[in-house]
C-alpha cells in the first residue's frame, strides 16, 4: 500500500501545453472556435487534421475557424516536429500566440503572499513573493499588499500593467465566485465584500476571486496530474483544511459557491473549538493552530520561549521524529482525524484520486501508511480498486498558478470572441 509523493514540476512537461486534456472544464458546450483554441493550447501544438479528428468536424470548418483565430492573433502556424507519414517533410501545425495576452495569479495567505505572470499559453513568465502578517488585517492593508506584490511582480517580468488582461486571486475563506465577493476570510478583519470593492477600485482589469483550495485544484486540472482525469479531489492542510473537487472534468463549487468546506465538516459533536466559532470541525484537529493548541496543552514550555507558530511546529516535529511519545501522539491524533475526513470524501464523491497538498504535507505523519490504511478501512471498497492517494510536495507558486488559470479562462473566452468579430 503505497502513497505516491510527487512535485507538480516533476509531473508536468512544460512543453506539452496546459489545460484539461479531456475537453473544456466549464461544464457548458463551448463555441466550436473556443473548443479548437483550447484543444491546441492543451497539446502545445496541433495540426488541422488532429483538430478535425478529435472534435469530429469537417476539414472546411477547421480551416475557416482556425483562420479566424489566426487573424485574431490567438493562433499562428508553425513547423510541426511531427513529419508527414511517407513524405518526410514537416506538417504545418498551430500553436497559441504566447504574447497575445498576459494574466496575473495571486495567492494570499498568512506569512507569505505569492504571485505569477503567465502568458496566453499558461507559461509562467515571472514570479514574486512577499512576507505577510500571521494574523488578520484590514481590507485597506490587504489591498495595499496586493498592489505592492503586483508592482514587484511586473518589475520582475519587465511587463507594463497595461499589458495585463485579468487578475485571478485566491485566498482562504468563503467566496461567492459568481459575484466575486468574499463572504468571509480569516485573513480579513473587515467585511469581505469591502475587499472585493476595494480591489475593483484599485485595478482597472477584470478580477476573478475564489477560494484558495479551488485555485490549487485548478492548478492540478490545468497543469498537473488532473489534466487527464475527469474526477478527483484535492485536500489541503495548512493554517486551515481546504478541499477542491473536479467532477465530470469541471471544478465543482456547489449551488451557492460555498461547497466543499471539508475543514468545517463535523468529526465530533461538541468537540474542539474551531476558528469559525463552531465546535467539532475537522480543521480544529488537523490545522496548524490545532497542533499548536495541543502542544501548548501537553508541552507548554514550547510556547513560553517567544517562538513563532512555525517555530513551535518545527520543534514539535523534531521531538516527534526523535521519538518523544507525547509529540508523536499529537501528530498521530491529527492523522487519525484526517483519515476520517478523507474517508468521507471517498464515500461521498468516489474520486479517482485524492491529492494531498499544502505546507503541512511536510509532516509525514499526516500521510503515513496508517492514515491511508485507516481511511480505506472506513470506506466501502468491496469489489473495486481503492481510491489512490498522492501527495503533492508543497510549492507556494502552485496556488498562484491556479489563480492564473482562472484568469486565463476569462481572457480566453473574451479574445476568442474578438477573433470571431475580426
Amino acid at each position: 500500500m503505497n502513497v505516491e509523493i510527487n512535485s507538480l514540476q516533476e509531473r508536468v512537461d512544460p512543453d506539452s501545453g496546459c489545460g484539461p486534456l479531456l475537453g473544456s472544464a466549464t461544464g457548458a458546450v463551448l463555441p466550436l472556435r473556443q473548443q479548437i483554441f483550447e484543444f491546441v493550447r492543451a497539446r502545445g501544438q496541433a495540426a488541422r487534421a488532429d483538430i478535425t479528428h478529435a472534435l469530429g468536424i469537417s476539414g472546411g470548418s477547421a480551416t475557416t475557424l482556425t483562420a479566424d483565430l489566426i487573424s485574431g492573433g490567438c493562433l499562428r502556424e508553425v513547423e510541426s516536429h511531427i513529419r508527414e507519414t511517407g513524405r518526410g517533410r514537416p506538417r504545418v501545425a498551430l500553436e497559441v500566440v504566447a504574447e497575445r495576452a498576459y494574466v496575473i495569479g495571486v495567492k494570499l495567505a498568512f506569512n507569505c503572499h505569492t504571485a505569477v505572470v503567465a502568458d496566453f499559453t499558461g507559461a509562467v513568465i515571472a514570479d514574486a513573493s512577499m512576507p505577510s502578517a500571521d494574523h488578520s488585517r484590514s481590507v485597506d492593508d490587504t489591498v495595499q499588499e496586493v498592489a505592492d506584490l503586483i508592482e514587484t511582480l511586473l518589475g520582475n517580468a519587465d511587463i507594463d500593467r497595461a499589458e495585463i488582461s485579468a487578475i485571478g486571486i485566491g485566498l482562504p475563506g468563503m467566496v461567492d465566485h459568481e459575484t466575486e465577493t468574499v463572504l468571509w476570510s480569516p485573513l480579513l478583519k473587515d467585511s469581505g465584500s469591502l475587499f472585493s470593492d476595494a480591489l475593483a477600485q484599485r485595478f482597472d482589469v477584470p478580477l476573478l476571486i475564489d477560494n484558495d483550495a479551488n485555485m490549487l485544484t485548478l492548478a492540478e486540472l490545468w497543469f498537473g496530474e488532473g489534466r487527464a482525469m475527469s474526477d478527483f479531489a484535492v485536500v489541503t492542510v495548512e493554517s486551515g483544511v481546504g478541499m477542491g473537487l473536479v467532477l465530470g472534468n469541471r471544478l465543482y463549487r456547489g449551488a451557492r459557491g460555498m461547497g466543499l468546506e471539508l475543514g468545517h465538516t463535523k468529526v465530533q459533536l461538541d468537540g474542539a473549538l474551531c476558528r469559525c466559532g463552531q465546535r467539532g470541525c475537522l480543521e480544529a484537529y488537523v490545522a496548524d493552530y490545532a497542533l499548536i493548541r495541543e502542544a501548548a496543552t501537553a508541552l507548554g514550555q514550547l510556547t513560553n520561549l517567544g517562538q513563532t507558530p512555525a517555530d513551535v511546529l518545527k520543534s514539535l516535529l523534531k521531538q516527534a521524529e526523535a521519538g518523544h511519545e507525547t509529540s508523536r501522539a499529537i501528530f498521530q491524533r491529527a492523522g487519525s482525524y484526517l483519515s476520517l475526513g478523507l474517508s468521507n470524501v471517498v464515500q461521498l464523491f468516489d474520486p479517482e484520486m485524492i491529492i494531498l497538498s499544502g505546507e503541512r504535507m511536510q509532516y509525514d505523519y499526516l500521510y503515513a501508511q496508517e492514515v491511508v490504511a485507516t481511511m480505506r478501512s472506513l470506506t466501502l471498497n468491496e469489489g473495486r480498486e481503492p481510491c489512490r492517494v498522492t501527495v503533492n510536495a508543497w510549492d507556494g507558486l502552485v496556488w498562484a498558478r491556479g489563480a492564473s488559470a482562472l484568469a486565463l479562462s476569462q481572457v480566453t473566452a473574451s479574445l476568442v470572441c474578438e477573433a470571431r468579430a475580426a
